[in-house]
């Protein structure tokens, strides 16, 4: 791979691991609900297991798509069952002094196996396989999923801290209702355009 090859890389990668999407809305609600630190396992689920997902994706789950077809369909019903079980556990997370007490926010190998009914994290690992490891070598391969390493740091941070400094408005209960049902909302709505684009 080119140096200019890299580059553009880690813009994709970048631009693909800020944008909105169901990763980051609940790395903002986790932030808001349980703040910075009990989120880091969180952050690390998403951070470390999407990387980890692309490395047999690339070498070998997109030829059982190719040999399947109805494998893909089989992953987007899983998928969305899973994001709409998520969204209703953001929708009733309790105020951030209950999430002190009683309730837990996800850990690292929830969020780690998440990644592989993500429709957002197929739709990014697939391009990038694609655009930067068309050959699906494991050294192209290790290169597409070191840049997404590179790059979670910087989104699950900025995520978090988003949701972290939100979470001084929510002391108030109607506010906090209407920021969970919000981002529960908006995770269903992150599902719309990949589902739209198959």
């Amino acid at each position: 791979m080119t140096a200019d090859q890299f580059i553009a890389l880690l813009g994709f990668a970048f631009a693909t691991v800020i944008s909105p999407g169901p990763n980051n809305l609940m790395l903002m609600a986790s932030g808001a609900n349980f703040g910075f630190r009990r989120t880091i396992p969180h952050m690390l689920g998403v951070g470390l297991g999407f990387p980890l997902m692309i490395l047999p994706v690339g070498v070998g789950v997109m030829q059982a798509f190719e040999a399947w077809p109805p494998l893909r369909t089989i992953l987007t019903v899983a998928s969305v069952a899973y994001l709409l079980w998520l969204a209703w556990r953001i929708a009733h997370a309790g105020a951030p002094k209950e999430a002190r007490a009683g309730a837990r926010p996800l850990t690292f190998p929830q969020v780690a196996a998440f990644q592989w009914v993500n429709p957002k994290a197929w739709s990014m690992a697939l391009s990038a396989i694609t655009l930067y490891a068309p050959d699906r070598s494991f050294g192209a391969v290790l290169w597409v999923a070191g840049s997404y390493v590179a790059m979670g740091v910087i989104s699950t941070s900025t995520w978090t801290v988003l949701g972290q400094q939100i979470r001084r408005f929510l002391t108030n209960p109607v506010r906090l209702r209407v920021f969970n049902w919000s981002m529960a909302a908006l995770l269903v709505a992150s599902m719309l355009p990949v589902l739209l684009a198959r």
